[in-house]
């Protein structure tokens, strides 16, 4: 946060460069997490394009009160929510199988070990995936981004209480899917 206060003074007296560097240092971390809110890379992509206009288009209106990388998590959170409502897409698996193990392999793991977690990373993001919005993002904000409830209540425009109430519901959502998959291992 100490690194974007400068930036964003310069973006704002019109040195686009800045505004680059802002864009290289929150981009990769954005995208992680839109994905897990829409499920689909292409569409993460486009979200978080769409979100970087936005951002330099509002930045003026940008009131430090949290940081950059917060408000800027909000327009883009807030325009996957509208994209989604507008075409309501079906949840895709296809989209959820190739998002998930994105991580590079790690050498020292072993092929049956690899697999295992590639399975068990499968079957979060089709659990995540079977989430309705609400839950879906609240589950994202908190175990993915490590938001606190304060934040996810700012991003979400939401009350504190109604953030534990979301998370305690994801969560044993989540757990009701995954423990059907692991019992039912043919429904996949």
């Amino acid at each position: 946060m100490n690194e974007e206060a400068p930036l964003i003074a310069r973006v704002l007296k019109g040195e686009s460069a800045a505004f680059g560097h802002l864009v290289r240092l929150y981009q990769d971390r954005l995208f992680t997490s839109i994905v897990h809110v829409v499920g689909d890379p292409d569409e993460a992509e486009d979200v978080v394009q769409d979100a970087f206009v936005q951002a330099l288009l509002k930045l003026p209106s940008f009131r430090g009160q949290s940081s950059f990388y917060t408000w800027l998590y909000r327009i883009a959170f807030n325009g996957a929510v509208n994209r989604q409502r507008r075409r309501r897409p079906e949840v895709s698996m296809d989209a959820a199988r190739e998002t998930a193990g994105t991580d590079p392999p790690d050498s020292l793991e072993s092929p049956p070990d690899r697999l295992l977690r590639e399975e068990r990373a499968r079957h979060i993001q089709e659990a995540l995936g079977t989430l309705s919005e609400e839950f879906r993002a609240v589950l994202v904000l908190r175990e993915i981004e490590g938001f606190d409830y304060d934040t996810i209540a700012r991003v979400l425009d939401v009350s504190v209480g109604t953030v534990r109430s979301r998370l305690h519901r994801a969560r044993a959502l989540m757990r009701d899917q995954l423990n059907r998959r692991r019992h039912n291992p043919s429904s996949d």
